[in-house]
């Protein structure tokens, strides 16, 4: 976009530049990881450009529900983006893309490996014509390794990543975490991996570098004590439903009307807990006193916990133990989180207006910037919107665009 877009700064009421102002970033991959991704540049400023094919456009534009012929979710996933038309199977497309990876901070991309090589974009061809570009690269299992070239989805990197062993209840088959998480880690994972190297090359003076992202990689990455307890005991940690093994109490307990989740493991919050549920003994229980010794009888004080929770409904346990600090929450819905005050307070619930007219609610920005707060600058844009614009920009005439549209190079 060729003109700043300011914000104000609420602490200094003085006008600030986007955190991510001046980033020109190229998108091309579709569905979820990549373009989460830049979906979360676009927030903070960059400017997104999205290279979809003619046509259909993304996949993601058709997934789940949908209203005047594109998905509600399109409509988070692709704000604050402009979207190209281009037939990348075509060579002229192909030169055209390197047209605007040769301007471009960021390239982000998540095909199977080989694929941007195939088209005459190799990391190398790329930093030939532009040495300054950082190219995020995420794929199922890395752009080495002997699985490389397997075909990888979020699922995929899930079950390989160790997620899926521990998502099940004892003995039961594993379930899904119910959203892709998988690729939301790997995009994440891939926006801090732009950042630093973003970083390096304005702060250090480097050149541009290849961020490798493998899905299983980044789900592998938050599993916590997983391997190390494998390796030092020998100990496959296991399902366990709803609770936390070895730290205790922390576990989902029924109500009258539902389930309340309760992490009453920290010392000083289970003598509190054990207070409010009438147990005084269990709070002055010396062998309750710490971790270890109340995950020795975890089954005695869940069952305890749970024997409390069910004659009460979930509204009613969860003020007591809010009055006694300590922390508990119900399983929120998609309806509970619409008529939830505080995420309406932090204003993590938008109203954006999509480009056929329609008002949808839609997830706020985050992280929460003080200085230079994330924004919806622009909806999700129809396949091709930007089209000639983007174009022009890098010098096209509009005789030479129609050309390309007339050839079904663009749309």
């Amino acid at each position: 976009m060729s003109t700043t877009q300011w914000i104000r700064d609420p602490a200094t009421q003085t006008a600030t530049p986007r955190a991510l102002e001046g980033i020109k970033v190229v998108e091309m991959g579709q569905l979820i990881a990549g373009p989460f991704c830049g979906k979360t540049l676009g927030e903070f400023g960059a400017d997104v450009v999205k290279i979809e094919a003619p046509g259909a456009g993304d996949p993601l534009r058709n997934w789940r529900l949908i209203q005047d012929g594109t998905s509600v979710w399109w409509q988070v996933q692709s704000r604050n983006k402009r979207s190209v038309a281009l037939d990348l199977r075509q060579a002229e497309a192909q030169a055209l893309a390197r047209q605007l990876i040769a301007e471009a901070d960021v390239l982000v991309e998540n095909f199977r490996p080989g694929t941007l090589e195939g088209w005459g974009m190799a990391p190398e061809q790329l930093h030939a014509i532009n040495p300054g570009l950082v190219i995020l690269r995420i794929s199922g299992y890395g752009q080495t390794g002997p699985y490389r070239d397997l075909p990888g989805f979020g699922v995929i990197g899930e079950a390989m990543g160790g997620l899926r062993h521990l998502t099940a209840e004892p003995g039961r088959v594993p379930v899904r975490v119910g959203v892709s998480i998988g690729d939301t880690l790997a995009a994440l994972h891939g926006v801090i991996g732009v950042m630093m190297a973003l970083y390096h090359r304005k702060v250090q003076g480097g050149p541009g570098q290849v961020i490798d992202v493998a899905l299983h990689e980044a789900v592998f990455n938050v599993m916590e004590s997983l391997l190390p307890e494998y390796s030092a005991f020998g100990a496959v940690r296991e399902a366990a439903g709803s609770a936390l093994p070895g730290i205790a109490p922390s576990n989902a307990y029924p109500c009258q009307d539902g389930w309340v989740l309760v992490a009453g493991n920290g010392d000083s919050i289970f003598k509190r807990l054990m207070t409010t549920i009438g147990r005084q003994d269990l709070a002055d229980d010396a062998q309750l006193a710490d971790n270890a010794g109340r995950v020795a009888r975890v089954a005695e004080i869940d069952a305890v916990i749970g024997a409390w929770t069910q004659g009460q409904s979930v509204q009613q346990v969860m003020e007591q133990l809010a009055a006694a600090r300590v922390p508990a929450g119900k399983v929120y819905t998609a309806k509970d989180i619409a008529e939830d005050p505080h995420y309406r307070a932090r204003e993590m619930i938008l109203t954006q207006r999509t480009r056929d007219g329609h008002a949808v609610e839609v997830p706020g920005v985050v992280p929460k910037l003080s200085r230079t707060p994330g924004t919806v600058r622009s909806n999700a844009p129809h396949v091709g919107d930007d089209t000639d614009a983007v174009l022009a920009e890098v010098g096209l005439s509009s005789e030479q665009i129609a050309q390309l549209r007339a050839k079904g190079i663009i749309q």
